[in-house]
């Protein structure tokens, strides 16, 4: 198929005719007809490096082997079952997380997405706790479902009604664009203080949970300070708060550890994983302790959907942690993050209009600036850039918020030096062309 073909047309007809257009930015002109690896092919077979590995999930790259094969199997064996049914794939997906997770951590739910996992989360630190008010950071993504869009403070908020009542934002700690105006490139975590002070002087005595990313992803790859979560797990035990990590994008091995909480020297009450342990395919997980599951159990909790424990998911992401074992994944990502972080920075020493380059392991944001010293966000020049890189042969995505403008790059883990370098190479020349038409 080919853009002058009959069929082209007709389908873009069909996108016209029949598709909800669920993002602002809309559809790019082509059609993927295939994937594999880091790359994704077009219609007309052109090979497009895929730096945003799908939405953020596909960790191994597209179409493992290993991934089709677990699925090929799961077809043969058993796809979907009742909810009160469980699947071995789905008894040893539990088990071998466990295995990688602190005693705090072993008790776990499987359902299908981010936000479903989050839903599920902060029912259960309702339930626990005996309060409704939740707590998140500004600049967070945690999902568009009723619970998890409350949270969420990257866009997705206007027009849709009230929020679920109890929901309050924090100031985030973005020490590059300080949102309470105190520093500057290194965050003291004032804006900590700050934020409990706010809640303390709203709460209705009804503490029920903090809800936290680790890298702040959507808000342009924010990476908290050395000790945040240590002060932010205090503070939720000084006021009766469940502390929820959503790792969603840096779990499984993305920053360099299997899960991020490892480098905070915290572990959180409950942690959901989604996106990654799928491998592109839709899996999310709900992790806490004997104790709180017990408690919510005696409680009454219910959460279950069509899909809960379904074994084919399962089974995927059984294979996923087997390959990220068997090829040094999570060690390869903390490598091979250094060496684009450190790409990236010989670039922002060329163009003044990287202001920052941030992030961990295969996680890393790009800030797009008028100039560095005002740091005035540029979201045109962010948007050239990105279309620049599409029509060169890369994806990677341009964040594009009000007061400011980041590029994430996200790059499967078992990304080449050889892919890296061209990806690198692409994102060069895209933005000497994205500078000449300013």
């Amino acid at each position: 198929m080919t853009e002058d073909s009959g069929d082209y047309g007709r389908l873009r007809d069909a996108v016209g005719k029949h598709m909800f257009r669920y993002t602002p930015a809309g559809f790019a002109s082509y059609f993927v007809g295939r994937a594999k690896g880091t790359y994704i092919y077009d219609h007309n077979g052109r090979a497009i490096l895929d730096f945003c590995s799908g939405q953020m999930c596909a960790t191994l790259g597209h179409n493992h082997p290993v991934v089709t094969e677990a699925i090929e199997q799961s077809c043969r064996d058993v796809l979907h079952l009742f909810s009160g049914l469980l699947s071995p794939s789905v008894v040893n997906l539990a088990e071998e997380l466990g295995a990688l997770l602190p005693a705090q951590l072993q008790k776990m739910m499987f359902v299908s997405t981010g936000s479903e996992s989050n839903e599920a989360a902060l029912r259960m630190a309702k339930l626990r706790q005996g309060g409704f008010e939740v707590i998140g950071l500004s600049g967070s993504w945690h999902g568009v479902t009723m619970g998890a869009n409350s949270s969420t403070y990257n866009g997705a908020r206007a027009g849709y009604g009230p929020a679920a009542p109890g929901t309050m934002a924090i100031p985030g700690p973005n020490s590059y664009r300080c949102p309470i105006q105190h520093c500057r490139d290194k965050c003291d975590m004032t804006c900590l203080d700050v934020g409990f002070g706010m809640y303390d002087a709203q709460s209705v005595g009804a503490p029920a949970a903090v809800i936290a990313e680790p890298i702040l992803s959507s808000a342009g790859i924010i990476v908290p300070p050395e000790g945040y979560f240590v002060k932010l797990k205090q503070k939720c035990e000084e006021r009766g708060m469940l502390l929820i990590l959503d790792e969603a994008q840096t779990g499984m091995g993305r920053t360099g550890t299997t899960f991020h909480f490892e480098q905070l020297g915290i572990v959180p009450d409950i942690m959901t994983l989604s996106k990654t342990l799928g491998a592109g395919l839709p899996m999310a997980a709900v992790i806490s302790s004997d104790e709180i599951e017990a408690d919510c159990f005696a409680k009454g909790f219910l959460f279950y959907t069509s899909h809960v424990s379904d074994p084919l998911p399962a089974a995927v992401g059984l294979a996923v942690l087997r390959v990220m074992k068997e090829e040094n994944l999570t060690e390869r990502a903390g490598t091979m993050g250094t060496y684009m972080m450190d790409s990236l920075r010989a670039l922002q020493q060329r163009y003044e209009c990287i202001g920052d380059v941030r992030g961990k392991g295969l996680l890393v944001g790009l800030e797009i600036v008028q100039d560095r010293e005002g740091r005035k966000a540029d979201r045109g020049l962010a948007s050239r850039i990105q279309k620049e890189c599409l029509e060169a042969g890369l994806v990677l995505h341009a964040v594009r918020q009000e007061s400011q403008s980041a590029i994430r790059l996200a790059p499967p883990l078992n990304v080449s030096k050889d892919e890296m370098d061209t990806g690198i190479a692409i994102i060069d020349q895209a933005i000497r062309k994205a500078l000449e038409t300013a």
